[in-house]
């Protein structure tokens, strides 16, 4: 190999990116700039026909009643519990290994976010540790509520575990599918898996627009409509007919017409993360702890997060995948429980796991074109560090 070929590879690799958006971008970007001409066109930037035909295209999707598109997967999260009227004394239990969005509307709402550990193996909440949270928010005088769900890294949390806990303590379930829109629980796609669902199109999601975006989910007609008020002011009959305190949380056009577009290719998108994964788990599970998904379940693979052993130094192992031109990510650091933001929260006995994890996790590219070499660099660094 001469030296200027041999340079122009290293350039190469040096360019890999962590999630592939521009050569998803590529495959439709002549369908994305007559999409977004059309909005220009007609000049309905707010609310125009493209959110309506995008809530009409999710929810046949997903096979749910209703779908109410919103600003980002916080507002999707913080309507839906504006909806419920949830406020000061009420007890919201939700996962400490997450981002800080699940807790931070709770706590916007004057509520208490009750921290709850998750599984080691798949991240998601674990049910055990609800139930002793659920118990000492009872202690503490506090009214339980609801349960939020975290669906991470894009697998589906057990349903039908949380939600026998949740009717035995008379309790709904919020989806946070931020992650996971696309993914599979027992034949139900994400989005009719609980009371309510809240996704987020941000632009590294399964389903990204090229901006922010959300969209709520539910079979419930009501919680639908009062949904529709609170993401337009409050509105009533009309948007000078103030019924409710509301929020300012409509879709752009412009992004609906983009999602339009990417929908058309979304269930290719997930056969290649399920491919990458695939090679990953099969390349991977004899010197990493690989992801674990449930029984009957299909992961959207937002991330594919691995475990270290303990011997190995993340930190360097960072710094020499970067140096091969291969970037990482940690979800999360810190848990939430341990934040400065959080720390005074109420939180279950013991978040061991939590805790744990977040020293050991590892995020890698979702990247099927570049995933072989992704395997070689890291078998090479491993062997080197152990």
């Amino acid at each position: 190999m001469s030296v200027k070929l041999k340079a122009k590879k290293k350039n190469l690799i040096k360019q890999i990116p962590f999630l592939d958006l521009k050569s998803q971008q590529k495959k439709i970007k002549s369908q994305i700039d007559m999409a977004i001409k059309r909005v220009l066109d007609h000049g309905k930037y707010i609310m125009g026909p493209e959110v309506f035909e995008l809530e009409k295209k999710l929810a046949a999707y997903s096979k749910v009643r209703n779908v109410i598109s919103c600003s980002s997967g916080t507002d999707a999260l913080l309507m839906v519990l504006m909806a419920k009227n949830i406020g000061p004394g009420d007890a919201i239990f939700l996962p400490s290994f997450t981002y800080t969005a699940t807790p931070e509307v709770v706590a916007i709402l004057g509520a208490i976010p009750v921290f709850v550990d998750v599984l080691y193996d798949t991240y998601n909440i674990d049910s055990k540790s609800l139930i002793k949270s659920i118990d000492i928010a009872k202690k503490k005088g506090l009214k339980p509520k609801a349960i939020i769900a975290v669906d991470l890294f894009g697998q589906p949390s057990d349903y039908n575990v949380l939600k026998t806990i949740a009717d035995e303590n008379k309790l709904w379930i919020l989806a946070d599918a931020a992650q996971s829109y696309g993914a599979e629980l027992l034949n139900k796609k994400v989005g009719k898996l609980a009371y309510a669902t809240a996704t987020s199109f941000f632009p590294a999601k399964p389903l990204g627009c090229y901006g922010d975006g959300g969209a709520i989910f539910t079979d419930d007609d009501e919680l639908a409509e009062v949904l529709k008020s609170i993401r337009l002011h409050g509105k009533g009959e009309h948007k000078y007919d103030n019924i409710r305190v509301g929020l300012n949380a409509r879709l752009d056009t412009i992004q609906a017409a983009i999602l339009l577009e990417k929908i058309k290719i979304f269930d290719d998108e997930l056969r290649e993360r399920q491919k990458v994964a695939n090679y990953y788990n099969k390349m991977l599970k004899n010197i990493v702890q690989v992801p674990s998904v449930i029984s009957g379940a299909q992961s959207a693979w937002a991330q594919y997060t691995i475990q270290l052993p303990n011997k190995i130094s993340r930190s360097i192992l960072i710094e020499k995948l970067k140096e091969s031109g291969i970037p990482s990510m940690i979800y999360y650091q810190k848990p939430l429980h341990l934040q400065k933001a959080y720390k005074n929260f109420p939180k279950s006995i013991s978040l061991k796991v939590s805790e744990e994890i977040s020293k050991k996790v590892l995020s890698l590219p979702m990247n099927h074109k570049y995933s072989s070499y992704i395997i070689e660099k890291f078998y090479d660094i491993i062997g080197k560090l152990r």
